[in-house]
């Protein structure tokens, strides 16, 4: 039998009688997304170009990026800021680098306004806003967007994934490491070394977690 509910801040709808036999019991429903809401998936390429796509006409062959691309809409005057960190903030935020505090990347923080390698908190990332509106977000793979002295095992965690939205974190938080031998962070754990490849490993998670889903 579903769980009778009512909107979450309201007053409680059902009865409270004298008795249980005469009572009628209802929950606050959980925040979910609507009925019919599209799934978001943002997949990002390092030092990647036109010419790495072969929907693009790149003779490299890229199947599954050109069925992606068959699929949707292709944008021929994209610009970038040429660096990771500062890209990635301005994707998920959806605001200049600059505003994001993101001149350079994370190792680059020069100390000043603009350029320190903090994002303010006010700069809601996309998956903060998702998760708002009963989202499950997850991300996998290279972060990037914390500040290198606050990537150990001490935190603070506050600007970890987890700590920007994403319910659920598997990769580094850095601007690389090692194919073979990776220090990966999962959720707000690590970072420890494995011997394991990276890539696949982060495929068996993202594949974990889309299982896991709340309905």
């Amino acid at each position: 039998m579903a769980l009778k509910e009512y909107k979450s801040g309201q007053a409680f709808s059902d009865v409270i009688g004298r008795t249980f036999d005469v009572s009628q019991p209802a929950w606050p429903a959980p925040d979910r997304a609507r009925e019919g809401a599209p799934n978001v998936l943002f997949i990002v390429l390092d030092d990647t170009g036109f010419g790495q796509l072969g929907c693009y006409g790149s003779p490299i062959n890229t199947p599954h990026l050109d069925a992606l691309a068959a699929d949707g809409l292709r944008y021929n005057n994209m610009h970038t800021t040429a660096l990771c960190s500062p890209s990635r903030s301005c994707i998920l935020t959806g605001r200049n680098h600059h505003s994001n505090g993101m001149a350079c990347i994370t190792e680059g923080s020069t100390g000043y306004p603009g350029g320190n390698g903090y994002i303010p908190f006010e700069n809601g990332m996309l998956s903060e806003i998702l998760l708002q509106h009963g989202y499950n977000t997850y991300a996998i793979g290279k972060w990037h967007l914390t500040p290198a002295e606050a990537t150990s095992a001490a935190g603070p965690f506050d600007r970890w994934p987890l700590g920007r939205g994403f319910e659920r974190y598997y990769g580094f938080l850095g601007g690389d490491t090692h194919q073979y031998y990776p220090e990966l962070v999962r959720d707000n754990s690590g970072p420890t070394s494995t011997r394991a490849s990276s890539t696949p490993a982060g495929t068996r998670t993202a594949s974990r977690c889309s299982k896991s889903r709340r309905h």
